[in-house]
Protein backbone atom coordinates (compact mmCIF):
# COMPACT_ATOMS: atom_id res chain seq x y z
CA UNK A 1 0.00 0.00 0.00
CA UNK A 2 3.09 2.38 0.41
CA UNK A 3 4.34 1.68 -2.87
CA UNK A 4 0.83 2.49 -4.33
CA UNK A 5 0.15 5.62 -2.14
CA UNK A 6 3.61 7.10 -3.62
CA UNK A 7 3.31 6.05 -7.02
CA UNK A 8 -0.43 8.15 -6.67
CA UNK A 9 1.35 11.06 -5.15
CA UNK A 10 4.15 11.15 -7.78
CA UNK A 11 1.25 10.58 -10.40
CA UNK A 12 -0.66 13.34 -8.78
CA UNK A 13 2.42 15.70 -8.58
CA UNK A 14 2.41 15.51 -12.41
CA UNK A 15 -1.07 16.09 -13.16
CA UNK A 16 -2.18 13.16 -15.27
CA UNK A 17 -3.14 14.58 -18.96
CA UNK A 18 -3.90 11.43 -20.54
CA UNK A 19 -7.26 9.04 -20.19
CA UNK A 20 -4.86 6.01 -19.33
CA UNK A 21 -3.23 8.38 -16.49
CA UNK A 22 -6.35 9.25 -14.84
CA UNK A 23 -7.63 5.83 -15.08
CA UNK A 24 -5.19 4.51 -13.09
CA UNK A 25 -5.12 7.15 -10.75
CA UNK A 26 -8.84 6.63 -9.99
CA UNK A 27 -8.06 3.00 -9.75
CA UNK A 28 -5.56 3.54 -7.32
CA UNK A 29 -6.77 5.77 -5.35
CA UNK A 30 -9.85 3.41 -4.48
CA UNK A 31 -7.81 0.79 -3.29
CA UNK A 32 -6.12 3.15 -1.27
CA UNK A 33 -9.57 4.50 0.07
CA UNK A 34 -10.71 0.88 0.58
CA UNK A 35 -7.79 0.23 2.71
CA UNK A 36 -7.99 3.49 4.21
CA UNK A 37 -11.29 2.37 5.35
CA UNK A 38 -10.78 -1.14 6.65
CA UNK A 39 -10.50 -2.89 10.04
CA UNK A 40 -6.16 -3.42 8.29
CA UNK A 41 -5.33 0.10 8.14
CA UNK A 42 -6.58 0.38 11.49
CA UNK A 43 -4.49 -1.93 12.73
CA UNK A 44 -1.40 -0.57 10.75
CA UNK A 45 -1.84 2.37 12.24
CA UNK A 46 -2.38 1.28 16.29
CA UNK A 47 1.01 -0.72 15.77
CA UNK A 48 2.92 2.14 14.39
CA UNK A 49 1.19 4.16 17.21
CA UNK A 50 2.84 1.33 19.55
CA UNK A 51 6.09 1.47 17.85
CA UNK A 52 6.01 -2.17 16.71
CA UNK A 53 6.83 -1.20 13.45
CA UNK A 54 10.55 -1.27 12.48
CA UNK A 55 11.64 2.79 12.25
CA UNK A 56 13.45 2.10 8.96
CA UNK A 57 9.58 1.46 7.43
CA UNK A 58 8.32 3.88 4.97
CA UNK A 59 4.89 4.81 6.70
CA UNK A 60 2.98 7.54 4.58
CA UNK A 61 0.57 5.61 4.17
CA UNK A 62 0.05 5.85 7.99
CA UNK A 63 -0.54 9.12 8.40
CA UNK A 64 -4.05 10.15 8.67
CA UNK A 65 -3.64 13.40 7.33
CA UNK A 66 -1.76 12.47 4.36
CA UNK A 67 -3.70 9.80 3.47
CA UNK A 68 -7.12 11.50 4.05
CA UNK A 69 -5.52 14.66 2.15
CA UNK A 70 -4.90 12.81 -1.13
CA UNK A 71 -8.27 11.18 -0.77
CA UNK A 72 -10.51 14.04 -0.72
CA UNK A 73 -8.31 16.02 -3.06
CA UNK A 74 -10.36 13.87 -5.37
Amino acid sequence: MERLYCQVLQLKSKHPRNLAEQRAMRQSLAVLASYYSSREWKEDFAADEAGLLPKSLKRGILSEDGLWNLLSGY
